[in-house]
């Protein structure tokens, strides 16, 4: 539930903000004949993202245990992709967020009335469609319905009024900040989406090795134990994990935190130029 709850706040929070700018920007450039094409297309970006996560759940049933067991470890390896190349993104270009949306409506408000709507689809539809997608490999991963859909449900709800207090002006948000931090945690989920995505892939007979135990502490962590479900619903953990799934976890997670790490949180160096005499004397004349 706590993993679902971050991924809807964070993902929620980054939809909300780009819905809080495109709003204020088209008032405040006095365009606000513009907000009923905006507003259509947020609307349809929504119904997009329900709809493919109904698809999601819905559509492999029927299907034989291995089909749905291979489909549920591909998409969870494509889930695992997409929030890895989300967080790098965002971490990068979170500083001109602003910036970027303001130059891609202004492009389509000048294209036509309805360019804008489909703008506002692709911006909020995105991160709809990444929510969806990684919210249902996470309530795979992790065995249950209910709670993951209450933990996303609870951070959306965060996230909306986060969004909307950031665009009244009540809360002064550092950004990168917080895409930073919630980045790390969201490597370390996804490290066990992908973990349970190659499991799926060994039930389904597509990988090898899937009796093959690294290590089996369930007398240690039972899986109904409430340390056991808290391990299982934050970050994936499995009692019995085999080797594939350990080297799969581990290959995908260390290299990913350093290489996150460093550009999230390492301070880029501009060093100033060098000033010659004669360059200081031009200056002061």
């Amino acid at each position: 539930m706590l993993a679902n709850f971050l991924i809807g706040l964070r993902e929620g929070l980054e939809a909300s903000l780009v819905v809080g700018i495109l709003v204020a920007y088209l008032i405040k450039s006095d365009r606000r004949e513009r907000l009923p094409q905006l507003w259509f297309g947020i609307g349809a970006a929504v119904l997009v993202s329900l709809g493919f996560g109904a698809l999601l759940t819905f559509g492999p049933q029927g299907l034989t245990f291995e089909a749905q067991e291979a489909i549920g470890g591909s998409l969870s390896i494509v889930a695992v992709g997409l929030i890895t190349w989300m967080i790098f993104w965002m971490g990068k270009t979170a500083r001109f967020l602003k910036a970027n949306l303001h130059h891609k409506l202004d492009d389509a408000v000048d294209a036509g009335r309805w360019a804008v709507a489909v703008m506002a689809l692709l911006a909020v539809g995105r991160e709809g469609l990444e929510t969806a997608l990684f919210l249902w490999a996470g309530a795979q991963a992790t065995g249950a319905s209910t709670r993951p859909l209450l933990g996303a449900v609870l951070g959306l709800a965060v996230a909306v009024v986060l969004g909307w207090l950031v665009y009244r002006g009540a809360v002064r948000l550092n950004l990168r900040t917080f895409f930073s931090w919630t980045g790390v945690l969201l490597i370390v989920i996804a490290a066990g989406v992908l973990a349970y995505g190659v499991h799926d892939l060994q039930e389904a007979g597509i990988l090898p090795g899937l009796n093959a135990l690294a290590f089996d502490v369930s007398a240690q962590v039972p899986p109904s134990s409430w340390y056991g479900t808290l391990l299982k619903g934050v970050f994936n953990f499995s009692p019995a994990t085999t080797w594939l799934e350990a080297v799969a976890w581990v290959a995908f997670a260390v290299p990913t935190l350093v290489v996150f790490v460093r550009t999230a949180f390492g301070r880029p160096r501009h060093p100033a130029p060098a000033t010659t005499p004669a360059a200081q004397q031009t200056v002061s004349a």
